[in-house]
């Protein structure tokens, strides 16, 4: 999403402010690294470069907040609850838009007008903070502009309104109406207009959600198995989850999806049976350029015969030079 806004206009940010001056805990219901993720970071760069408060490449350009990411539909329709990352009071939202399919390509080109946000809740939470929470799921959020809230009271569900391709929650924090990245609220990222992460910079985390959010740079975001071929929309409707197929299918292809893979980055795929021999495996070509998200498979049709009853077995890796940097294992059951 490029701007966030449903009744308001934020402000670029340009200065410091006192990391300790507010606080903020996990805005969403979901563990972060194996429920959800962060997409995207805040575009920390000044100018026409992208980079986040680590240096890194995982945002793009005028990215004005945080987008925390679910798996799939599947998981959007299950419902997770967005949260109030702080107490305050609400003071704007909206409820009305369609959330978008399965389909990115189709998504990218839905027309919202000026309300890139979607569904949305603003709240203030005295001394010029406030919070705006983008994206929601239509029909879903629970509170109303005038309203009390809590830290870590729901407001409604992740959605794929507004300007969106898909399923997050896309969290703005701003200061007397300025933007402020709660990873780098007093910019030591960027000094002199030089990237500089020495160490991890100050934030407005509270200690507990802090401890959670170690900049990731890769990692998978699911796996699943398919009787056939499979594509992204596929993969996103989260329709792809089965633990137990039937003997006859026509096919077993397992297959991974990961985020934020750097360039030189490739993805293993492997496919192993009830006695643990590997069916099928494949290996990509090196990424040429950073990738915000990939998907690969490796699969097997059936030979005539029925699948031997049992455990099959998929591991999906990313690989950096000889090192892997993330890895996921998922396992289906053959039944007849």
């Amino acid at each position: 999403m490029r701007m966030h806004l449903f009744m308001a206009l934020a402000v670029p940010f340009s200065g410091g402010v006192t990391a300790s001056a507010f606080e903020l805990g996990w805005p969403v219901d979901c563990v972060i690294g194996k429920t959800c993720v962060i997409q995207n970071y805040l575009d920390s760069d000044p100018g026409p470069a992208a980079l986040d408060y680590r240096c890194g490449g995982e945002t793009y350009q005028g990215h004005n907040g945080v987008d925390i990411r679910i798996p799939s539909l599947r998981a959007m329709g299950d419902g997770i609850n967005v949260l109030a990352a702080a107490a305050g009071r609400v003071v704007r939202m909206r409820d009305d838009m369609p959330d978008h399919g399965a389909d990115p390509a189709a998504n990218a080109r839905a027309d919202v007008g000026n309300r890139q946000c979607g569904n949305g809740v603003a709240i203030d939470h005295g001394d010029g903070w406030e919070t705006q929470y983008c994206h929601m799921r239509q029909g879903s959020i629970i509170v109303r502009p005038g309203e009390s809230v809590v830290a870590g009271a729901p407001l409604g569900h992740i959605g794929l309104s507004g300007d969106t391709v898909f399923p997050h929650v896309h969290l703005s924090v701003r200061h007397n109406g300025r933007i402020v990245d709660p990873f780098d609220p007093e910019k030591n990222a960027m000094r002199a207009a030089a990237c500089t992460p020495a160490t991890p910079p100050a934030n407005l985390w509270n200690a507990a959600t802090a401890r959670q959010l170690a900049y990731r740079s890769a990692e998978t975001l699911n796996v699943g198995f398919a009787t056939g071929r499979i594509t992204m929309a596929d993969v996103e409707s989260g329709r792809l989850d089965a633990k137990v197929l039937p003997a006859d299918v026509p096919a077993l292809v397992f297959f991974g999806r990961a985020i934020h893979l750097l360039k030189g980055d490739r993805q293993r795929v492997a496919l192993l049976g009830p006695d643990g021999a590997v069916l099928a495996q494949s290996e990509t070509e090196p990424v040429e350029r950073e990738k915000a998200q990939v998907f690969a498979f490796a699969g097997k049709s059936r030979a005539g015969r029925d699948w031997p009853m049992g455990t099959y077995t998929g591991r999906y890796t990313i690989l950096r030079n000889a090192d892997t940097v993330a890895s996921a294992v998922g396992s289906v059951e053959i039944k007849e």
